[in-house]
């Protein structure tokens, strides 16, 4: 026979029942369900932490540059692509842009008794503003879209997780190319908008404000400098930049699945739209505090 197993005695009535004592350290919130609290991250930080991640990409992806191997078949997909998509558009833009300008300086100048300056304040506004604008607005609409659609289907399907496993740099591999694409298509659409926007300007000026030809050239070469030009290529390789690091970091980041990527694409517009004008304005007063005017 085996020995009965020893029964430990009922608590007398009036005492509790013993319970294990925890530091506080260890002591975890509990909801009433019983089951453990976790801390939700505050919703005002969210704004901080995705522009904290925004400038981790963009020094990622310039320090990538200049890393090997460097994807030069994919380079030049991603150039050929986004040339294709965006050089009809900004040829027939830069038309109406140039244009409007030009309508409304001469029509300015006209009331101001400068109808000879026409030319160069018109020429001067589609070459630093409205040249590197329709670049920005154009690279992240129709380019920059299709990039955050492309790498957030990727994200959504799990190739950029088994890439990562195969130890192959996303980064590296995917977005360096399409960064440096739209950077160098920026830098080009820009020369061919402002030279389309200035003939166009020219064409409205001399054929409906019945202006010259010779003075629309002459006051363009009076006011016109070559440090023009040069802020103008800047800010559209600034601005193309600026376009593929938004839309390669949303189409990274997607939520919710396939809707979750229609929602970043449009994100990554408008957020690129916001960067952009606010990154102009900040040019634009730098350089016209840098750079005299010319004559002054």
């Amino acid at each position: 026979m085996t020995a009965p197993l020893p029964v430990r005695p009922p608590d007398p009535p009036g005492e509790p029942a013993p319970t294990l004592s925890r530091t506080p350290a260890e002591a975890v919130p509990e909801t009433p369900s019983g089951a453990p609290e976790q801390r939700r991250p505050s919703r005002l930080l969210a704004p901080l932490r995705e522009t904290g991640k925004l400038f981790a990409l963009g020094l990622a992806v310039a320090r990538a540059i200049f890393r090997r191997p460097f994807q030069l078949r994919e380079f030049i997909e991603q150039f050929w692509f986004v040339a294709s998509v965006t050089i009809l558009p900004a040829a027939l833009v830069s038309i109406p842009f140039g244009a409007v300008i030009a309508l409304q300086v001469g029509s300015l100048t006209q009331q101001l008794g400068a109808q000879s300056f026409t030319g160069g304040a018109s020429v001067l506004a589609v070459i630093q503003q409205a040249s590197p604008i329709i670049v920005a607005l154009l690279i992240s609409g129709a380019a920059g879209s299709a990039i955050c659609a492309d790498l957030g289907s990727r994200k959504i399907r799990e190739e950029l997780d088994a890439m990562e496993v195969m130890g192959v740099s996303p980064i590296q591999r995917l977005v360096v190319p399409r960064v440096l694409a739209t950077m160098l298509v920026a830098v080009l659409l820009n020369g061919l908008i402002s030279v389309v926007g200035t003939l166009g300007g020219y064409f409205f000026n001399v054929i409906m404000q019945n202006g010259t030809p010779g003075a629309y050239l002459a006051s363009f070469s009076a006011l016109a400098q070559l440090p023009d030009l040069y802020v103008s290529e800047l800010k559209a390789l600034i601005f193309g930049f600026i376009a593929g690091i938004v839309a390669a970091h949303r189409g990274l980041n997607p939520r919710g699945g396939p809707k979750g990527v229609g929602d970043a694409v449009n994100q990554s517009v408008v957020i690129t739209f916001m960067l952009l004008f606010f990154v102009n304005m900040v040019l634009t007063a730098i350089y016209l505090q840098i750079v005299p005017a010319k004559g002054g």
